[in-house]
C-alpha cells in the first residue's frame, strides 16, 4: 500500500527511505510541472488542482512564503489524514519539504487536530529524526476542535489570532495568509501523494486508476460493513469496489452517505456501480469531498440520521452571520421535530424553504454545505419525510438488497 501502512505503528525514516529512497532533487518549475502533468486534485473536500495552487503561491512568494500541512480533520466521518499521519508520517513530511521548495517557503506548519493525538505523536517522533534544518523550518501546531477549524482561512486565522473561524474578505491565504505572507494551505494526503509524484513522475500516477479517472486515494468507508476504516483505492473504483475493500456490507442497505456531512445521500441501487471519481460524481450532482462512503443499514431511518447531522453542523456554526446562526438552528430544529414524529404543521415545507434561502448568503460556506446535504435528504428520503411529517415512521417493505462484494 502506498498511502496506508497495515503494520502497526509509524514507519521510521531508514523504512521510508529503503521503501522510496531520498527526495528527487527537482527545480521549483519541474515539480509544479510535474503535478500539474498529473492532474491531481486536492484531498482536503474542494478538489482544487494541486499544481495550480502550489503556481498560485510560487508566483507571489518571493521566497517569503508558507506552506500549512493541514491535517486538523474534523469531518466526524474521516480518519484518513489522521491515519496517514500515524502510519506515513515521512511521507506527509516530504510533501510539506517539496512544496516548501516549490513555493519559496522558509517555514512549515503541521497543522494537526487536537484529538488526532497517535497523529502527532508520529510527526513528532519523524521530525525529530530529520536533519536540523528540517525541524528548524517546521512546527506543529495543534488545532482546536471543530468543524470550521480546518478551513483553510479559519486555520491561517486562528495561526495568526487565535481565532479558528472562516474569514471571507480578501486577500485569500494564497495572497496574504499566516504573518501576511502567501501561504499554501495544503490537505496532508495531497502532500504525501505530491511526494510520491515527484520520485516517480506523473506517468506512474496517470497509470493508475479505473476508466478516465487517474490516481489512488483514500476512503473512509463506515456504517453497514464488516471491516470500516480506511482504504486505499484507484480513483476511478466503484460502490461495489469500495464495500468489498471494507469487507462487504453487512446486511440490506439502502443508502450511501458520499463525502461526508459536507457531502451528499445518494440512492444505493442507482450508484452502486458508478464510478467514484469527481467528474462523474459531479454530473450526478455528487462529490466524494473528503473520501467518506458511509452505508445506511435499510433499518435505520434516513429522517433520523439526517437530522443527527443536520443538528451537529448548527451546533459547528462559526456564530458569525444570521444564516448559519439562525438559519441552521432552525432547520435542525425541524428536523429534529420530524425525525421524533413530532412535527408542527408545515415543518417539511419549512426545511425546504429554508434551505434555499440560507444558501450562499453566509459569511462563510459552511451552511451552503448542511443546506447540501439536507437537499440530497429530501431527495434520496422523500417519503421517509412525508411520512414523518404525518407522524409516522414508514416500513420499508423492499429494501435494496445489494449483495456483498
Amino acid at each position: 500500500m502506498e498511502l496506508i501502512a497495515r503494520a502497526a505503528g509509524a514507519e521510521r525514516l531508514s523504512a521510508h527511505l529503503q521503501r522510496l529512497g531520498p527526495l528527487p532533487a527537482l527545480s521549483s518549475g519541474a515539480l509544479i510541472a510535474e503535478l500539474e502533468a498529473s492532474g491531481l486534485l486536492g484531498r482536503g473536500g474542494a478538489g482544487f488542482p494541486v499544481g495550480r495552487k502550489w503556481r498560485a503561491v510560487a508566483e507571489r512568494a518571493a521566497g517569503g512564503a508558507v506552506v500549512l500541512a493541514n491535517g486538523a480533520e474534523g469531518e466526524p466521518l474521516s480518519f484518513k489524514d489522521r491515519s496517514l499521519m500515524a502510519a506515513r508520517p515521512h511521507l506527509v513530511i516530504d510533501g510539506a519539504l517539496l512544496a516548501a521548495r516549490a513555493v519559496g517557503a522558509s517555514d512549515i506548519i503541521f497543522y494537526v487536530g487536537a484529538e488526532h493525538r497517535t497523529a502527532q505523536a508520529a510527526l513528532h517522533q519523524a521530525l525529530a529524526e530529520r536533519p536540523g534544518d528540517v525541524r528548524r523550518r517546521a512546527r506543529i501546531v495543534t488545532a482546536p476542535s471543530g468543524y470550521v477549524s480546518g478551513e483553510e482561512s479559519a486555520a491561517v486565522h486562528y495561526l495568526n489570532a487565535g481565532d479558528a473561524r472562516p474569514t471571507t474578505t480578501p486577500p485569500r491565504p494564497f495572497e496574504r495568509g499566516v504573518g501576511g505572507r502567501p501561504t499554501l494551505v495544503q490537505n496532508v494526503e495531497s502532500l504525501a501523494l505530491a511526494a510520491l509524484i515527484a520520485r516517480r513522475g506523473h506517468a506512474w500516477y496517470l497509470g493508475l486508476g479505473h476508466g478516465r479517472a487517474r490516481g489512488i486515494g483514500l476512503l473512509t468507508v463506515s456504517g453497514a460493513v464488516n471491516r470500516a476504516g480506511v482504504h486505499e483505492i484507484e480513483l476511478g473504483a466503484t460502490l461495489s469496489d469500495a464495500a468489498g475493500a471494507a469487507g462487504g456490507l453487512r446486511g440490506d442497505v439502502r443508502a450511501v452517505l458520499l463525502g461526508g456531512y459536507f457531502g451528499g445521500w445518494a440512492d444505493l441501487r442507482e450508484h452502486w456501480g458508478l464510478p467514484l471519481d469527481a467528474a462523474s460524481m459531479r454530473t450526478r450532482g455528487l462529490a466524494l469531498g473528503c473520501g467518506v462512503v458511509h452505508f445506511l443499514p435499510s433499518d435505520a431511518c434516513g429522517v433520523q440520521a439526517t437530522a443527527g447531522f443536520i443538528t451537529y453542523l448548527a451546533s459547528q456554526s462559526a456564530r458569525q452571520c444570521g444564516p448559519c446562526v439562525f438559519g441552521l438552528s432552525a432547520i435542525a430544529g425541524a428536523t429534529q421535530r420530524l425525525a421524533a414524529k413530532s412535527p408542527q404543521p408545515g415543518d417539511l415545507d419549512r426545511i425546504v424553504r429554508w434551505s434555499g434561502q440560507v444558501t450562499g448568503r453566509g459569511a462563510c460556506h459552511h451552511p451552503d454545505g448542511a443546506a447540501a446535504l439536507m437537499h440530497s435528504a429530501l431527495q434520496v428520503f422523500a417519503d421517509d419525510f412525508a411520512g414523518h411529517q404525518q407522524r409516522r415512521c414508514l416500513t420499508i417493505s423492499q429494501p435494496a438488497r445489494v449483495a456483498a462484494a
